[in-house]
């Protein structure tokens, strides 16, 4: 995975509650079994119409908007427990989602994807979205290693929770086999140690 460490980028506002991980990736796209083509269909009930045609009346479609960070409304992948909700966002391109609440699977499957949910009080997420929408050029910056979120334009800051395994494997780019391979070493003297005679 990629490391990430700290990121400052403008952000796209999805200010919905209760989005679903059916609603983050329809059912019927989940034939697949490797993450490839995910992106294109991320929110496709929205983002497109029956036709077919771009939702022009959707955040994700609207020129206004662009980024790696989606700041999205409260209990943000709630649902099934789906990992291709994590896949579908990674792919579309965000590299952090920041809600005032995560369903737990969503949350770790987000992790074990290398995308970010950054979980912030109610009141910073408003003020997130009147940012935002105030100027949708505005930075956001998330620092990981202290773990807060900054609003650059206002010099607004909370910190937020991440469980230290995690920060851990997101600060080096590792997934779960990448952590116990950097251990190798510290695992070998342990072995050793045990069965010595």
């Amino acid at each position: 995975m990629e490391k990430f460490i700290t990121l400052t980028d403008t952000a796209v506002p999805l200010e919905t509650e209760n989005v679903d991980t059916d609603q983050i990736i329809p059912a019927r796209f989940l034939k697949a079994t490797d993450k490839a083509g995910f992106g294109e269909n991320l929110f496709r009930d929205w983002r497109y119409t029956q036709q077919g045609e771009p939702n022009t009346e959707f955040s994700l479609n609207d020129p206004s908007y662009k980024g790696t960070i989606l700041v999205a409304g409260d209990n943000f992948g709630c649902g099934s427990s789906r990992e291709h909700a994590a896949w579908a966002l990674k792919a579309y391109g965000f590299k952090v989602v920041v809600s005032s609440y995560f369903a737990d699977i969503f949350k770790g499957n987000a992790l074990n994807n290398g995308l970010l949910p950054v979980q912030v009080s109610p009141p910073f997420l408003r003020k997130l979205f009147d940012y935002i929408k105030a100027d949708p050029l505005g930075q956001i910056t998330i620092d990981l290693d202290n773990q807060k979120i900054l609003i650059e334009g206002t010099g607004e800051v909370e910190k937020f929770e991440i469980d230290p395994y995690k920060k851990t494997c997101m600060l080096n780019g590792y997934d779960d086999i990448d952590f116990l391979l950097s251990r190798l070493e510290s695992i070998k003297k342990y072995e050793e140690k045990q069965f010595v005679l």
